[in-house]
């Protein structure tokens, strides 16, 4: 959507688009930690009014994005180890129940559409192509989620979907990553539940471990 487009669009489209373009910003690392969100400048860059942008600011609060350091001032959050570790104990919890009830009931087409996914990739891989790798690491794992066929289960992943994309995007070991979803798809396609769960917690801790040390510099405490 150009400035244009956004001034003549609904308030609730505006916002909307505000909001996710703000919100990939901070993923992809182009507002890092600490940055400021000023209003006006913010309005001057999407061509709207100041209003479409405090909501949007608001909603990046509520997420875990963006945190109001005095009632004029909102910055880029920066993330504590005790933030990182919570994520991954929820990650841990809704992923590897996911990747069991997955193998349980994956269809042909479902695994036809993770192997897709596998081969982009390994595409992306091969290119270097972070933004791609974070692109389709997320529909490798909202796929699995989708076949495990449990709703309830993805609408309580949803809220912290984008901080966990968040964190996800400074893993650079991107041929580790890349064997880890083909063994994670491999146990799934097996139809064994077990080995899924087994999987997919090895790759939830490895993927805790590259983010604290890329974070904080340090390793991850064990898990308890």
């Amino acid at each position: 959507m150009s400035p244009t487009s956004a001034k003549t669009g609904s308030l609730g489209t505006v916002r909307a688009h505000v909001l996710a373009t703000l919100r990939e910003d901070i993923i992809a690392g182009r507002l890092g930690p600490g940055d400021r969100l000023v209003e006006r400048e913010l309005a001057e860059r999407f061509g709207v009014s100041r209003v479409p942008v405090r909501e949007a600011i608001r909603a990046l609060v509520a997420e875990g994005f963006v945190l109001f350091e005095s009632a004029r001032r909102s910055v880029v959050r920066r993330l504590a180890p005790d933030d990182v570790r919570e994520l991954f104990e929820l990650r841990e919890a809704l992923e590897v129940y996911a990747a069991g009830l997955a193998a349980s009931r994956a269809t042909a087409a479902d695994l036809g559409e993770l192997r897709e996914l596998l081969a982009e990739a390994a595409a992306a891989t091969e290119a270097g192509d972070a933004e791609t790798i974070t692109d389709v690491n997320t529909r490798f794992h909202d796929r699995i989620l989708a076949t495990a066929g449990n709703s309830l289960l993805v609408s309580v992943m949803e809220p912290v979907d984008g901080r966990l994309r968040w964190l996800t995007r400074r893993n650079t070991k991107w041929s580790e990553l890349m064997a880890e979803h083909q063994e994670l798809y491999e146990a799934i396609a097996s139809g064994d539940p077990e080995s899924a769960r087994a999987h997919a917690l090895t790759h939830a801790r490895a993927a805790h471990r590259s983010t604290v040390r890329h974070l904080f510099g340090q390793d991850a405490p064990a898990p308890s």
